[in-house]
């Protein structure tokens, strides 16, 4: 029991001492994990501040210490730099967010505007038409439906009116049917096929010839006699082999009677006999006509129908076109001789009258014997003569046989070619009318008229009882001095007294009618048929236009503005038009000018508003009643609104307050340059469209893309190139005002209307910006052509001017061919043959507005005018123009149109100009 006690007891302590060892192992390991990291790291901590920042050991140092290694380095600078970024990157993100937030609410609130405004133009778009449907009513209810009337075709055997008691009482009321002829019908002629009929055969071949081109050339011929107005049958001049003056007049009765459209009286039928030669026949004079009308250039007064009958020229140039450069030229006034006659007075009683029973030429005579008053002429001009107190020539007896005539006329004396040498060294021509009371026209007579006008000698007709032809119309004593046979005793006092002003403005208007009724078979053949189109107050046929041929072309960006074109300050051109081009009213007088205007369209060529509007080549334009009415006082709805200061600007005022302009612009071969210039005209104020005149026969690129100003640009293809092509009517121009202009002229918006303007206050002179004038070369004796800076201009440069379209018209279709046919030998001239053709019809020179002497864009490519041979070709255009129009027709002036919003820059050695504001 001890034994097993004492075991128990031994082995229990041992156990105690482990379980105490082991306790307090745990406690020290314990200890030793926690609270021996907490010592050391409060030991080091003391230690870091102890040392300070510098001898820091364990504590984080700066960047700098931990990347001293060269990559490290290159490491840190990177991260730093990304970190900005993206500091960056986020601040911009913040800020974009912010504003697509700003601009969602404007998009929202744009969208809310524009759904207003479509309402808003949907209620105008209602009220627009509401009021046109009442402009509408309101027209209707006070004008009357005005259309044209219905043309009336008479039946082709309808007799007409009933005849007159005697043939020789004819006159248009009673003999001509006006139901054939409406004022709408456009006045077709007939014309008889001579070869067709007998007499045919018997007429001088080159009068047919003649004829024959002349009909192929006008615009009032049909081929259709039913519808025919008039009818027109040559029936002279006959050959001097075939002619007899002893014919029985009844055969060529039989003859027209037989014709087709007779019917039974020949009402409305011409019986035209042209006299080629001085030979005087009248086969006409014991024949029928009838109620048809005669036109020649001999009658008698018992033959003569006044108001019915027609006295014509002479047909002296049958097929040759006159040589402008033979005729000598209207200066000087005076040349050798004052007055010149040849001629041989015939005393026989040869003729071709014949009248059974046949009478003796005394038994024809009333009153006193012819022979009185020719002799005492003769006397008289011989003592003038005789007197040497001018030189004269006189000659009453022919070096050679006389030409036959008819009894008492004065006979012809030598040919043509010496008569008019002696003409072109007179101031005047006598015209001795013959000695038979009765004769009140002749071939002769007209023949030394025809004469006298060709080569400038003023005609002086002795015997106030001659009928000059178309002396209806046309107001002789403007060109011809007409003396009654009793005043030869003052005819020299008479001649010597008129002034070289009065002498050269008479042979100005001769050389103008020789030159528009009677210088060419065509155009005596239109005088013919302007002469009774007149006389029954049918209006005439439009002149033709040029039909553009465009190119198609593509339009390319909208075009911008260039602020040199466009930066006018506070001026206000303008508005520019938003509503389609508005072209000019078109045959506005046809019928007025027609009726009332007759001696004033067949008279004037010198002046401001008689641009040849009646000739025998009838340019009626459409447009011309604004022009030739633009002086009157009249003013239409709407007028005046020019006012003063802004409004003015704003608007156009006058007397046409509606008005728009076409540019036309001739190009060659210059796309780029083009294509600046048609930009430079976007946004120009009433500018109706721009006509590109194409001047290269190689067509525009096919990539080249147009700009897109906002009005129509009509490309035109040309059939050659010609500086003529500028100055073609297009019927692409639909207004009176043309803005002619250089592809490569540099003309600010403000300048162009400014000129606009002006020229709407002169629409018959040319209104430009580069003047030129002309000079005398005293050592060689001609003109010179001037382009220096100077105060006074005779020219104006037609590269960048405003005129009417009128005047294209004149250049391209009444101008001498001679000048056009020059500009194209020279490609050059054509603006100096422009200001000739104005100035010769107006007798005034051009405008120059504001200080421009150059108007060429900067650094564009040179143009022809910069060759040397170009100032040398100017010089020979000016002396042959003067030799065609046989004067200088050019005016200078002083005068020159500034606005105050201008302000004038002269080099500092030029003496200042006189300048009109």
């Amino acid at each position: 029991m001890q034994r097993s006690g004492g075991i128990i007891g031994n082995t229990g302590q041992p156990w105690v001492l482990r379980r105490v060892r082991l306790t307090w192992l745990s406690f020290m390991l314990f200890f030793i994990l926690v609270f021996f990291p907490l010592i050391a790291h409060y030991y080091l901590t003391t230690i870091d501040e102890a040392g300070g920042p510098d001898k820091r050991i364990f504590g984080p140092r700066p960047g700098g210490e931990l990347c001293e290694a060269k990559h490290v380095q290159d490491l840190c600078r990177i991260r730093e730099s990304v970190s900005e970024e993206l500091l960056q990157l986020e601040s911009k993100r913040q800020e974009l967010n912010g504003e697509i937030a700003r601009l969602n609410l404007r998009i929202e609130a744009c969208k809310r505007s524009i759904d207003s405004a479509k309402q808003d133009l949907l209620q105008l778009k209602n009220v627009i038409s509401q009021t046109e449907h009442s402009y509408k009513e309101l027209m209707a209810q006070n004008q009357p439906k005005l259309s044209l009337p219905v043309r009336l075709l008479p039946d082709k055997y309808d007799p007409g009116n009933p005849p007159p008691k005697s043939a020789q009482s004819c006159r248009l009321h009673s003999c001509f049917d006006y139901a054939r002829c409406p004022l709408t019908s456009g006045f077709p002629v007939y014309v008889y096929d001579t070869g067709s009929f007998p007499w045919g055969e018997k007429l001088d071949p080159l009068v047919k010839q003649a004829f024959s081109s002349a009909i192929k050339s006008s615009v009032y011929v049909t081929l259709d006699p039913n519808i025919a107005c008039l009818y027109i049958v040559l029936v002279g001049e006959i050959q001097e082999s075939q002619y007899s003056p002893n014919a029985s007049p009844s055969d060529l009765e039989k003859q027209l009677k037989a014709l087709p459209y007779w019917r039974s009286d020949g009402h409305n039928h011409l019986l035209v006999h042209l006299s080629r030669k001085s030979l005087t026949q009248n086969f006409l004079y014991n024949v029928s006509t009838g109620r048809a009308a005669v036109a020649q250039s001999t009658f008698f007064e018992r033959q003569y129908r006044e108001g019915f009958d027609l006295v014509v020229s002479p047909l002296v140039h049958a097929l040759s076109e006159p040589n402008f450069l033979e005729v000598p030229p209207q200066v000087p006034v005076k040349r050798k001789y004052l007055f010149t006659f040849q001629g041989e007075k015939v005393e026989s009683l040869r003729s071709s009258l014949l009248e059974a029973p046949p009478q003796s030429f005394e038994e024809e005579m009333e009153g006193d014997p012819p022979a009185d008053y020719d002799d005492r002429i003769i006397g008289t001009l011989k003592a003038v003569q005789d007197s040497h107190l001018d030189q004269v020539l006189v000659d009453f007896t022919c070096k050679n046989q006389a030409k036959t005539s008819l009894p008492t006329e004065w006979a012809l004396c030598g040919e043509r070619e010496d008569r008019l040498e002696v003409l072109k060294v007179s101031t005047f021509a006598l015209v001795i009318a013959p000695g038979d009371g009765q004769l009140v026209a002749s071939a002769g007579c007209s023949m030394r008229l025809f004469e006298a006008l060709e080569v400038g000698a003023i005609p002086v007709v002795l015997g106030d009882h001659s009928k000059l032809p178309y002396h209806h119309l046309i107001r002789w004593t403007e060109a011809v001095i007409m003396v009654p046979k009793p005043r030869i005793t003052e005819l020299h006092f008479l001649l010597r007294s008129i002034s070289d002003n009065d002498l050269l403005t008479m042979r100005r208007q001769g050389r103008f009618l020789w030159e528009t009724y009677f210088s060419t078979s065509e155009i005596i053949f239109n005088t013919i048929l302007a002469s009774v189109r007149t006389s029954i107050q049918i209006p005439a046929a439009p002149i033709r236009e040029e039909p553009a041929q465009e190119i198609p072309h593509k339009a390319g960006k909208l075009a911008g503005t260039d602020a040199n074109m466009a930066d006018n300050g506070d001026l206000d051109l303008g508005p520019v038009e938003v509503e389609p081009p508005y072209a000019s009213p078109r045959f506005l007088r046809n019928f007025t000018y027609t009726a009332a205007d007759v001696y004033r369209t067949w008279n004037r060529a010198p002046g401001p508003f008689h641009l040849f509007p009646h000739t025998p080549l009838d340019p009626v334009l459409p447009s011309e009643a604004k022009f030739l009415g633009s002086g009157t006082g009249f003013r239409p709805i709407g007028g005046g609104s020019g006012g003063s200061g802004k409004e003015f600007q704003a608007a156009l005022g006058g007397n046409v307050p509606r008005e728009q302009f076409t540019v036309v612009m001739l190009t060659y071969e210059r796309e780029e340059v083009l294509m600046n210039s048609l930009e430079r005209l976007n946004g120009l104020p009433y500018l109706n469209k721009v006509v590109v005149v194409w001047n290269s026969p190689k067509p525009p690129s096919d990539d080249l893309l147009w700009p897109d100003i906002g009005l129509p640009i009509v490309v035109v293809h040309t059939e050659k190139n010609s500086l003529n092509n500028r100055f073609l009517p297009w019927d692409a121009i639909e207004t009176e005002a043309v803005l002619s202009i250089d592809d490569d002229a540099h003309l600010r918006h403000d300048e162009i209307m400014f000129g606009f303007r002006v020229w709407r206050e002169a629409r018959d002179r040319i209104v430009g910006f580069p003047g030129r004038f002309h000079a005398w070369d005293v050592n060689h004796q001609s003109w010179l052509y001037n382009s220096n800076y100077s105060c006074e201009l005779s020219m104006v440069l037609t590269g960048a001017a405003f005129f009417h379209k009128y005047y294209a018209y004149l250049y391209s279709y009444v101008m001498p061919q001679a000048i056009r046919d020059m500009v194209d030998e020279y490609i050059n001239c054509e603006d100096i043959a422009m200001n000739f053709l104005v100035s010769h019809i107006t007798r005034k020179p051009p405008i120059k507005v504001t200080s421009r002497w150059t108007f060429r864009c900067p650094g564009c490519p040179q143009a022809l005018s910069h060759d040397d041979s170009h100032f040398h070709e100017r010089h020979k255009c000016i002396n042959f123009f003067v030799k065609v129009y046989g004067y200088m027709p050019l005016l200078y002036t002083q005068f020159r149109v500034d606005s105050v919003l201008f302000k004038t820059r002269l080099p500092h050695d030029k003496t200042k100009c006189f300048k009109f504001i």
